[in-house]
């Protein structure tokens, strides 16, 4: 009996000074996270922050009844679901090409990684002096008798920011692959080549598999970055751009100089909850994708 309350008391003395190290973090992220989140979630279920009405999901309804809304969030989508694909798939190429020997390969990789060096402010005003109408590539395609396109004012304008966000991220995302790629074992690759492996098949079997973990955190930091594009947007075009260029953000954003606190809660909840359940569907993918390596 004695030596279990011995145990006990000891579990718990751990227990207790492992709670004081992580205290501080805790205590931070209840109070900059959680608490700042509660609040939110408090506001969108009012009708106004003097009266303070419970109104549950009304708030909720006429967000989606709201077209600015509708159309913020079908371009927000549109640009993740072509943008994150490109950004995981180009930046895993980009990888396996510097894995193998190719010539001038310290300047290939100077060039994707100088944007993480960059103001983004700078990147936006060389992007400015490309695509402006009258930029240089308008210059570049006259040559070839092509007209003058307006790009942030077009159909293209998806196209522009879509570069800008690949350019910006493809250098980070790369390094992240070429990190996964040093930890596959070489004992394996090496018994796939003696066995007269396939390129491909050492691809998908053997290399993919290990890279599972690393495409699942490329996927989720390349997701986030896309529902950041606002900045780049917003430095290119300002307050309301062309439709096609209409994000999510833009439309908080003026929701919030409008201080309409109810729409601009549901709508930060509404995000929220799409980010957690797109995030909880690569964890899913990856552990049905990467379980038998894992073990």
């Amino acid at each position: 009996m004695n030596k279990r309350k011995e145990i006990r008391k000891k579990r718990r003395a751990d227990f207790l000074r492992s709670l004081c190290f992580l205290m501080p973090s805790l205590t931070g992220v209840g109070v900059f996270f959680i608490l700042p989140f509660g609040v939110v979630v408090y506001y969108s279920m009012i009708d106004g922050v003097a009266s303070r009405n419970f109104v549950f999901l009304e708030n909720f309804k006429k967000l989606f009844q709201n077209s600015a809304f509708r159309m913020a969030s079908m371009n927000t989508l549109k640009f993740s679901a072509l943008a994150v694909p490109l950004a995981v798939v180009l930046a895993m190429v980009l990888a396996l090409m510097l894995e193998c020997r190719i010539p001038m390969k310290s300047h290939f990789r100077t060039f994707f990684l100088s944007p993480m060096m960059v103001p983004v402010a700078s990147v936006v005003l060389i992007w400015q002096v490309l695509f402006n109408y009258n930029g240089t590539v308008n210059e570049f395609l006259m040559l070839f008798g092509a007209k003058r396109i307006d790009w942030l004012q077009s159909e293209y304008s998806m196209i522009v920011v879509m570069l800008l966000f690949l350019w910006k991220n493809l250098g980070y995302n790369m390094i992240l692959f070429m990190a996964g790629l040093a930890n596959i074992p070489k004992e394996l690759l090496e018994v796939a080549n003696v066995e007269g492996a396939s390129p491909l098949y050492k691809f998908f079997n053997i290399k993919l598999r290990y890279l599972s973990p690393t495409v699942l955190f490329v996927t989720i930091l390349s997701l986030i970055n896309s529902f950041k594009v606002f900045r780049e947007v917003y430095l290119l075009t300002g307050d309301y751009p062309y439709e096609s260029l209409y994000m999510l953000q833009h439309f908080m954003n003026n929701t919030f100089r409008s201080l309409d606190y109810q729409k601009l809660s549901a709508a930060a909840v509404v995000m929220a909850l799409v980010m957690v359940v797109l995030i909880a569907l690569l964890f899913w993918i990856e552990d049905a994708f990467g379980k038998d390596v894992e073990g």
